[in-house]
């Protein structure tokens, strides 16, 4: 009789377990029908976001969590936000939530950026209006200790790709980009190198060529017409003080030209006030470091490609502008 009843008592508890296994580890519950955020702050008892998760729907019941623990005990959960889009076992859940896996924004920003595109990709992404971000950028508080003469954070909003919690504040989303733009300067050891007027070169580079092995000769133009006190003539400012005074039309037009915007090298000499984008590490490297070699002009070579003609004078300049010219005649037919 107590062998019977023992096998009783261990066939139950196989039963029970094996139910346990399949609510914990097989069957999937997601009592909601559109997708449901859960935040779980830092310091919540597992208890308590077994509730949480409970009353959003994603598991059954609080037990059920707390059993899914259990069979990794020494794990934890993440504190984070959490998005879940279908149904899931509580034991997935809680290896989502042990993992981190929290739900984040992407926020890309590519090379030679400036506010008013990075402001487009923080708006696309969901993380505040562009017109929010544009007012934020506009301070150069971020990063006045290191460049005190910064007109604004443009230029110093590093190029990367960012991932944010959905409720980011954009003031935070700018200092993550300034703190990306501090630790690539600290590497490249400016060595006492004037932040403004480096990253102002910089940002020209990088509106003016996408080939690494151009920027630092670029550089070295700028910087030698710099030194004999010739204008600077950079298409790329022209472009720029038509965005900030609302009059860029998508084409260099005459009036552009003639724009009386500080930030116009045709009409204003030596560097613009500050960056008209923001650079990458090599065009920073190139700013740095630019290439001595007497070249005064560069103009796009005839054959694409991104490549550039180079020349220490006006006839040979001259020359290569009417390459490149029939180049372009030749492609239009």
């Amino acid at each position: 009789m107590r062998r019977l009843v023992a096998l009783v008592v261990l066939a139950g508890a196989f039963g029970v377990l094996g139910l346990l296994h399949w609510m914990v580890r097989v069957e999937k519950y997601g009592e909601f029908s559109e997708p449901v955020f859960v935040d779980i702050p830092h310091g919540m008892s597992s208890w308590a976001i077994g509730e949480k998760l409970t009353g959003a729907g994603v598991v059954r019941n609080p037990w059920l969590f707390q059993l899914a623990r259990l069979t990794r005990p020494s794990r934890r959960a993440q504190a984070g936000e959490y998005l879940f889009t279908g149904p899931a076992t509580p034991a997935q859940v809680f290896a989502r939530m042990a993992a981190g896996d929290v739900y984040m924004l992407e926020v890309r920003v590519p090379e030679g950026s400036n506010v008013y595109d990075i402001a487009a990709l923080v708006e696309h992404a969901g993380l505040g209006t562009a017109r929010t971000f544009l007012h934020q950028a506009r301070s150069p508080a971020l990063i006045r200790d290191l460049a005190p003469d910064a007109p604004s954070l443009e230029g110093y909003l590093f190029p990367a790709t960012y991932r944010f919690r959905r409720n980011t504040p954009v003031a935070d989303v700018c200092r993550a980009m300034t703190t990306q733009f501090r630790k690539v300067w600290r590497e490249l050891k400016p060595q006492g190198a004037d932040a403004n007027r480096t990253v102002t070169l910089a940002s020209m580079v990088e509106k003016e060529t996408a080939l690494t092995d151009e920027r630092a000769r670029i550089a070295g133009v700028y910087a030698e017409r710099l030194r004999i006190g010739m204008k600077l003539d950079c298409d790329p400012t022209v472009v720029y003080a038509a965005m900030l005074d609302g009059k860029w039309m998508g084409a260099i037009r005459r009036a552009d030209l003639q724009n009386k915007n500080r930030y116009n090298t045709y009409l204003h000499p030596g560097l613009p006030p500050g960056p008209i984008a923001n650079p990458g590490r090599d065009a920073l490297r190139a700013a740095l470091h630019p290439h001595e070699t007497g070249d005064l002009y560069f103009v796009a070579a005839p054959g694409g490609g991104g490549a550039h003609i180079f020349s220490k004078d006006i006839d040979s300049h001259e020359k290569a502008v009417a390459s490149y010219r029939r180049g372009q005649r030749r492609r239009r037919k």
